[in-house]
């Protein structure tokens, strides 16, 4: 009986209707046909939503990027898509397979998404030898605007030491009491181990210097109103609760953090904007054809 069903199986296979598949427009003489067009539209629908349209549109944005990543001389590996392909996974917290299996589900073709990766990875090289040269940021202005986002407590630089109550988990639940305990009997950081060694799981370790800019705002507000020898409010990371102790303090104008948040701000916002730019001289340059 299984020998037969077998044969079925086959002879049901053979018989089965290739699907043909229809070229709905070529990009510099590269086809793009409707079931690439269909598994877009599929694939898109996990990441949100989109038409035939969008769908075509992006297919054709794809083998823009890759084209010209060739013509640059940068052809994306089958090993490099499988590393981004695994760095999906990854990302989404899913296994490679578990991953497969989903798209699977949805009626994806895996090369569906392998060449969205494809073209991701080219145009990442596009932009860095080619789209990057072309934005240029301002050092003066950037000065200018960190200045005038530098608020009065983040103008101190500190040497400080951290006293860690440990406790499981991120609420650091129970050692709230002994935290505080520890703080209204803190005299100075050169007193901060033997007066650990009062208190259970409890760990110093010296920090270093910190400008202010390098901290979280709230903390850095905190510090500022504290003299030299105090010490922060228990607050909850990972590992129990943390305490920072002002060991020196001085003022101190250090507009290099702020300056390269701004940096990456506006540089990726630059860099979009020349990305884009750049993507729209390709598609005008190119031979595209509508079947």
């Amino acid at each position: 009986m299984l020998r037969l069903i077998a044969i079925s199986l086959v002879t049901m296979t053979l018989f089965v209707a290739p699907v043909l598949a229809a070229t709905k427009v070529t990009v510099n003489g590269v086809p793009i046909s409707d079931v690439q067009i269909s598994q877009r539209v599929k694939l898109m629908a996990l990441e949100g939503g989109g038409d035939l349209k969008k769908a075509q549109q992006q297919l054709i944005d794809d083998q823009l990027k890759i084209q010209e990543g060739k013509r640059i001389g940068v052809d994306i590996t089958e090993r490099q898509i499988d590393g981004a392909f695994n760095n999906v996974a990854r990302n989404v917290k899913l296994s490679t397979d578990k991953l497969r299996q989903i798209l699977s589900a949805r009626g994806v073709n895996v090369d569906t998404m392998r060449l969205r990766l494809k073209a991701a990875l080219a145009w990442q090289a596009v932009q860095e030898n080619i789209v990057k040269a072309r934005v240029d940021l301002s050092e003066a202005e950037l000065d200018k605007e960190a200045s005038a986002a530098l608020k009065q407590d983040q103008s101190f630089d500190y040497i400080v030491t951290e006293v860690l109550f440990i406790s499981a988990g991120k609420s650091g639940a129970g050692r709230s009491g002994d935290a505080n305990r520890f703080r209204s009997q803190f005299k100075g950081c050169e007193s901060a181990v033997d007066l650990s060694l009062k208190f259970t799981d409890v760990a110093v370790r010296s920090i270093g210097r910190r400008h202010a800019t390098q901290l979280p705002d709230a903390l850095a507000a905190e510090l500022a109103k504290l003299p030299v020898g105090g010490i922060s409010k228990p607050r909850a990371v990972d590992g129990g609760l943390s305490m920072l102790a002002i060991c020196e303090k001085e003022s101190a104008r250090d507009l290099t953090f702020i300056k390269n948040k701004l940096r990456n701000e506006q540089g990726n916002e630059a860099m979009k904007g020349e990305a884009d730019k750049y993507l729209e001289e390709l598609r005008k340059k190119a031979t595209i054809v509508y079947g």
